[in-house]
């Protein structure tokens, strides 16, 4: 017999034998489905912007302030257009003057440099500060991660747009806030070359990641939850309600838990009061310029800065901000080859860096940035004759509420033979 008279008895018509036909078409239409649109999708990828757009909108002044320039606040603003999105800028100060590169902190933009900006433009030196992507006035590229590269390509397009010259050896002093502090030594390591001195401001890059919270770990993961999820959470965390306001030491609670890092200052030191190691109203008052406090900037960049959000998440995940040993030590030896060169040992001149020292300017009761973990953390990669440590009388607002100290204390580091 022909085995094709077998074929009936595969027609008993059951109701399992039914259910799991359909079962089987069922599961492979839906393959054919999802496989058919993920080809389409490859075929026709969606338009999907890469920039958010900074706000158009002004920051809330005085009735009283109706000037252009004074709508940005500082002199010397302009945009500057690349491909990653426009970037805004400040410079000013005397044309022959010396040329300072300012960099703020991971949440406030760049206008929490003012008072230091203007100080130093005020004793004769030549000031540039930029916000970050994402921060102030900058737009904020989003297919990109906010690491070092992002942050390194911003600052020589920053340099470029000016119509001075802020390249070649030893054309600026740097200096670095909180975030700043961070990159500015990351950019260092690469560039030596180009900068003149190096002044780290309650600098990051060597907080230790056991003072991550669960929560911060889970917050600013990637690959586990929807981003979408992710975003929102953050967003509603950090934006302040409507009677309410949010200042940089609430921000910085999303880097470190300040609960853990409280723990390494001594028993016997004096707490403030009335700084951001509290939360007190000095710092959420500070006055970053004439009618505008850090509160009311912060508040005004949650609301209408789509992009700071996104910015701010991936710098946490990608920026140079914990344990970058591998930098520091690399500085390090940098900055051991120029003292040895100061010291007429090896007979190199070698260009930038040449005090062969970092100068660190730390608040007493930083609660993000520690002073005796960050002294400890340095002197194993710098060396004890790689770093000056200066401590001056508040916390992490040091920038803001200590700007012409601060100004002061880095002219004189330049100025030392």
């Amino acid at each position: 017999m022909s085995p094709w008279t077998a074929a009936p008895s595969f027609r008993v018509h059951t109701t399992n034998s039914y259910i799991t036909m359909l079962s089987a078409v069922g599961i492979s239409a839906g393959l054919l489905v999802g496989v058919g649109a993920l080809l389409e999708n490859t075929r026709r990828p969606k338009k999907r912007d890469t920039v958010i757009k900074a706000p158009k909108s002004r920051l809330p002044l005085p009735t009283s302030e109706t000037d252009a320039e004074e709508q940005f606040l500082l002199p010397g603003g302009r945009d500057v257009e690349t491909p990653y999105g426009s970037i805004r800028v400040f410079e000013w100060g005397p044309e022959d003057g010396e040329k300072v590169l300012l960099m703020h902190g991971i949440s406030t933009p760049c206008l929490s440099l003012a008072n230091l900006g203007v100080e130093l433009a005020s004793m004769g030196y030549r000031v540039m500060i930029f916000d970050f992507f994402g921060r102030g006035y900058s737009d904020a590229p989003i297919d990109l991660p906010y690491d070092l590269r992002l942050y390194t390509t911003q600052i020589l397009l920053v340099l470029a747009s000016s119509g001075m010259a802020w390249t070649g050896n030893e054309a600026f002093h740097l200096v670095g806030y909180s975030l700043g502090g961070g990159v500015a030594v990351s950019f260092a390591r690469y560039y030596p070359h180009m900068i003149r001195s190096l002044v780290l401001i309650a600098g990051g890059g060597l907080i230790r990641k056991e003072h991550v919270s669960f929560t911060s770990k889970v917050l600013y993961s990637s690959g586990i939850f929807p981003e979408s999820l992710l975003e929102f959470l953050v967003r509603r965390r950090v934006t302040p309600p409507d009677d309410g306001g949010t200042n940089e030491a609430k921000m910085a609670g999303e880097v470190v838990d300040i609960a853990t890092t409280r723990q390494a200052v001594p028993k016997g030191k004096k707490k403030h009061g009335n700084s951001d190691a509290s939360g007190g109203d000095s710092y959420d008052n500070a006055v970053l310029r004439p009618g505008l406090t850090v509160s009311t900037v912060m508040r005004w960049q949650l609301r209408h800065h789509r992009g700071f959000v996104p910015a701010f998440m991936s710098s946490i995940r990608h920026a140079p901000i914990y344990e970058q040993t591998e930098d520091w030590r690399a500085l390090g030896e940098l900055l051991e080859v120029r003292r040895r060169n100061l010291e007429g040992g090896d007979g190199l001149n070698l260009p930038g860096l040449r005090a062969g020292r970092v100068l660190m300017v730390l608040g007493a009761t930083d609660p993000v940035i520690v002073k005796e973990e960050l002294i400890h953390d340095a002197t194993a990669v710098l060396g004890e004759d790689g770093f000056e440590a200066v401590l001056l009388d508040c916390g992490h607002e040091i920038v803001m509420t200590k700007g012409k100290e601060v100004a002061h204390l880095a002219a004189g580091f330049w100025s030392a033979p």
